[in-house]
């Protein structure tokens, strides 16, 4: 049966790197009716930290995907130490007595990369079990057969045939001198006991692959299929990592800024990935069905971010045509945690009446702040009095068309018919033209220009509150006037 891994350590935050992977694996296990599982590798305990696994599960859970069975690589650890006793006994490792050997290697002292230390690979057994018994300290080290050297090989599912020379390959630790295993021996250890079928991990990991399939024999156990990802890199082409990037290399920022999960699942699918048919937006089941490692590119996927604009704008469009598509009984009910961040006083019912007018004016739910902001305030921000003057008028014209607003809407139905009828025969009768009525009320009642359609906006604020409004900017207006101020006319759109 087909079973694949995540296994993400807990020394850091989720990255939208790991999040990949773990989406591939999960493609890849739905797609072919296989087993998901989780497994938290957390064996490096001076660099774990709590903080790290609660993003690592806030990120997953966030995701909403699942997985089938979950595990801790720390519960493990007496199947690792087993798995290394086996190889050992074998005769395919040998202890390291050597005082200033570091656990992973070291340089030799021309500076070339460090293969082994001659005086303990060729230590004889009887000597190292007499200096361990004594209590001596050891590194675990795999023999890497070198006399005659072989071609290790594997045929990795996206970047194709792949061999090293056990010459270019370094007597790796199994067992630290703690006795604590390696991230070699514990990967592969766990792989093989939860009988892995598929690894599917990013491109980094490929090189330590060639020591993966040396552990899987001397272990007894049948190696799984490779495929490896191509890496997330920055625009300049460095790989992305938080020192280097800051916060937009962590699901949540994503999470915190207002994207939906499937919009960002859909994202990231797309970086390295295609479904060779030109198609972008795509659903969780189209995912599946498409979903394959011929569609993986081997090149690695640039995020496009800069400093001022922190989100791919493939990511923001992706997530607008999630929002466009959304019931806005949905959309009311997601945009409430956000309205609430943002310090707005929303209640579910104005929300839902207010969703359909700024559906397709956001690209991510955090925008709710800025744009429906003026449906929840007492008193609109200062805005500039010359934003009240309508296209080709002045502020004379502007001060007019308030005024007679004022006089009609009292007895004008707040809702679109009655309010359209009432403020088009209003500009009628004042031989002014509907968009010039229009502009200064719309200024009046939202604080800009650029806002929601008129008479469905004015219908959600209510009466009251767009007659207070109005109110206030024909104050506004002859506080300018009265104190001499110059305002220069402006230009407006139509209704």
């Amino acid at each position: 049966m087909l079973r694949v891994r995540f296994a993400p350590s807990p020394t850091g935050f989720l990255h939208i790197g790991s999040a990949r992977t773990f989406i591939f694996n999960w493609l890849y296990a739905r797609r072919h009716g296989g087993t998901m599982i989780l497994r938290i590798d957390d064996t490096d305990i001076e660099r774990n930290t709590q903080a790290s696994l609660d993003s690592i599960f806030e990120g997953l859970n966030w995701l909403d995907l699942g997985w089938d069975e979950q595990y801790r690589q720390s519960e493990r650890l007496e199947l690792h130490r087993k798995t290394a006793e086996v190889i050992f006994q074998k005769g395919m490792a040998y202890r390291d007595f050597t005082p200033a050997q570091g656990d992973e290697g070291e340089k030799s002292r021309s500076g070339a990369a460090w293969l082994f230390n001659p005086g303990m690979r060729e230590l004889s057994r009887e000597a190292s079990d007499r200096r361990a018994a004594a209590g001596e300290a050891f590194v675990l080290r795999y023999l890497v057969p070198r006399d005659p050297v072989r071609e290790i090989r594997f045929s990795d599912g996206v970047y194709g045939e792949q061999s090293k020379s056990t010459a270019d390959i370094e007597d790796f630790a199994l067992l630290r001198s703690d006795g604590t295993p390696t991230y070699h021996l514990a990967s592969c250890a766990d792989d093989a006991d939860l009988r892995i079928s598929h690894i599917i991990r990013g491109q980094d990991h490929l090189t330590n692959t060639f020591k993966h399939v040396l552990i899987f024999e001397a272990a007894g156990a049948e190696a799984p299929r490779f495929a490896h990802l191509p890496l997330l890199v920055a625009p300049d082409g460095t790989k992305l990592s938080k020192r280097r990037h800051g916060p937009v290399v962590s699901v949540t920022t994503y999470r915190d800024a207002g994207f939906l999960p499937e919009a960002f699942i859909n994202f990231l699918c797309l970086l390295g990935w295609s479904p060779k048919d030109d198609r972008e937006k795509m659903s969780r089941q189209e995912l599946i069905d498409a979903f394959s490692f011929e569609g993986i590119n081997r090149s690695n996927a640039v995020v496009n971010f800069t400093e001022a604009d922190p989100f791919d704008p493939k990511a923001v469009w992706l997530n607008s045509q999630y929002l466009y598509a959304m019931p806005v009984e949905e959309l009311a009910e997601r945009l409430l945690p956000f309205a609430h961040k943002a310090g707005l006083r929303a209640e579910p019912g104005k929300l839902l009446a207010l969703a359909p007018l700024i559906q397709e004016r956001i690209k991510l739910l955090g925008d709710v702040a800025t744009v429906a902001d003026f449906f929840f305030v007492d008193e609109l921000p200062p805005y500039d009095t010359a934003e009240l003057i309508p296209q080709k008028g002045d502020l004379a014209m502007a001060q007019r068309v308030l005024e007679r607003a004022r006089e009609v809407l009292p007895a004008a139905e707040f809702n679109h018919q009655g309010l359209e009828e009432t403020l088009r025969a209003a500009a009628a009768g004042m031989g002014i033209k509907a968009g010039q009525m229009f502009q200064p009320i719309r200024v009046a009642v939202c604080g800009r220009k650029n806002a929601p359609p008129l008479f469905e906006t004015m219908a959600v604020l209510g009466k009251e509150t767009c007659l207070k409004r109005i109110e206030q900017a024909i104050r506004k207006i002859g506080v300018g006037v009265g104190t001499g101020t110059t305002v220069h006319d402006g230009k407006s759109g139509g209704a």
